[in-house]
């Protein structure tokens, strides 16, 4: 039975059975060194004259890097000066007596025994099942694991139910670009991937859940940036029954208590978080997401703050409005008044709550509009026609129709925030399989071309589209 390399350390004197890579090897003569890794670590596997026994496959001179073999032998201690303290593992070793070649490999386009830092992305990216068997991605995986266990198990423990919701919805205007699905059964219709799925958890508080939690794939068509990708995952939450306050102590609880268990090696400067008011954090900052760390050279250092009291509207360059956040958040209550009669647009503040770390957004909600013409006030405000505010939004108001209560919620951007806690630059370093700054993936080749006859079937044709 196989045994995983992190365990030999409780095996000294047994026959184990390893699986893995050929991570490296020296020879001495008429003895080799082979360095083991599986997904639990590295193992220094020593192999004497009788190893293997000259078998074919059983040969350890024929050993390249990554190749993945099969090894059975005893678990002893190093002598003291060949100790490794460089891995837990360090202080044993195993005498090899059996090998096999489980599958050969071709010289690597890199190296996986570095930081990978130093070698090009796209490089990487084009080969990223490769690139991912570096420790560094390994463990970035594995600590974004369990970031998601920990919240996982946290709000379970407080009463939310984990529900999926659909990832073929509806196209509608909620701020970014949606990516399109075209239909084959119905010609000439589309779905959208959700942005958020916003709708849905609301309709699920109307349904009367009351506590809603997803680790939820979003989807957003928008133009290159740096450290944003085209898919990527939230932490969504929704609450009925509860006030600004409540979603904030609950995520603020969240966030210390993850810090703690995930990332005990950070300090949270100031607890409880402060908090600016939007005008406060532009007139003292000059932006909406402020560093308050008090010594930006501590990696280690976390400032937390909130910034609530935003502007619900701004203008637009046709000199109409727009939301600063999301239409569906509710004002605040001093400015429901103006808010139903539209007027004093520009002085409507929302419920909406911005989290922010070391000057970097990781979450933002709100109070939600549960009453109909509240919802319709906000589309209205924004110039929409009450036949488009209906083809858009009208089961959202037929929903709000039937009893639903008040309630809010919130969704942390996760790549961001495992990424920031583990000290990675970007949050490609903690995707499994992310895109380029530009939306590609060099890896499966896409976006690409489909078949003509794809098209065909979907009622499509492609037109070109100058530059």
């Amino acid at each position: 039975m196989r045994v995983a390399v992190a365990e030999i350390i409780k095996k000294e004197g047994e026959e184990v059975e390893l699986f893995g890579w050929v991570h490296a090897r020296r020879d001495h003569g008429k003895l080799a060194f082979i360095d083991l890794r599986d997904r639990s670590g590295i193992v220094q596997v020593v192999f004497g004259p009788s190893a293997g026994g000259g078998a074919a496959g059983g040969d350890p001179s024929v050993l390249r890097l990554e190749y993945v073999i099969r090894v059975k032998g005893k678990v002893k201690r190093r002598p003291p000066a060949m100790v490794n303290k460089d891995i837990p593992t360090g202080e044993y070793e195993v005498d090899a007596k059996e090998l096999e070649i489980v599958s050969q490999a071709e010289p690597l386009p890199f190296p996986v025994d570095t930081a990978g830092y130093e070698i090009n992305e796209e490089l990487r990216l084009k080969y990223r099942y490769l690139d991912l068997r570096r420790e560094r991605l390994v463990k970035g995986l594995e600590f974004r694991h369990r970031v998601v266990k920990f919240i996982r198990d946290y709000l379970d423990e407080r009463g939310f139910l984990e529900i999926e919701t659909p990832d073929l919805t509806r196209s509608t205007p909620e701020g970014a670009r949606d990516y399109l699905v075209p239909s084959r059964i119905k010609t000439g219709s589309f779905y959208a991937l959700p942005q958020s799925p916003q709708q849905y958890k609301q309709l699920l508080m109307v349904a009367g859940i009351e506590k809603y939690f997803q680790i939820a794939r979003c989807f957003r068509d928008e133009d290159a940036r740096g450290d944003r990708q085209p898919e990527f995952t939230q932490l969504d939450m929704e609450m009925s029954f509860a006030e600004q306050e409540d979603l904030i102590k609950l995520n603020e609880e969240l966030l210390i208590a993850l810090v703690n268990a995930v990332a005990p090696g950070k300090r949270i400067q100031e607890i409880p978080f402060p908090r600016l008011s939007y005008a406060d954090a532009m007139k003292e900052y000059g932006t909406d997401r402020p560093d308050l760390r008090k010594d930006k050279d501590d990696k280690d250092l976390l400032a937390f703050c909130w910034v609530v009291d935003f502007p619900f509207f701004e203008k637009t360059e046709n000199g109409g409005w727009t939301f600063t956040h999301n239409p569906f958040s509710a004002p605040k209550p001093e400015h429901m008044d103006d808010f139903l009669a539209k007027r004093n647009i520009g002085g409507i503040l929302t419920t909406q709550y911005d989290v922010v770390m070391n000057g970097l957004e990781i979450g933002g909600g709100s109070i939600r509009n549960h009453r109909a013409e509240a919802l319709k006030a906000a589309f209205e405000i924004m110039g929409f026609a009450e036949e488009r505010i209906r083809a858009s939004f009208g089961h959202m108001l037929e929903a709000l129709a039937y009893g639903a209560p008040p309630h809010g919620g919130i969704a942390w951007g996760l790549d961001r925030l495992v990424s920031l806690l583990a000290g990675e630059p970007n949050i490609r370093e903690v995707i499994a399989f992310p895109k380029t700054g530009d939306g590609r993936d060099p890896m499966m080749g896409s976006p690409a071309e489909v078949d003509k006859s794809q098209l065909d079937e979907l009622g499509l044709e492609v037109k070109k589209i100058k530059k």
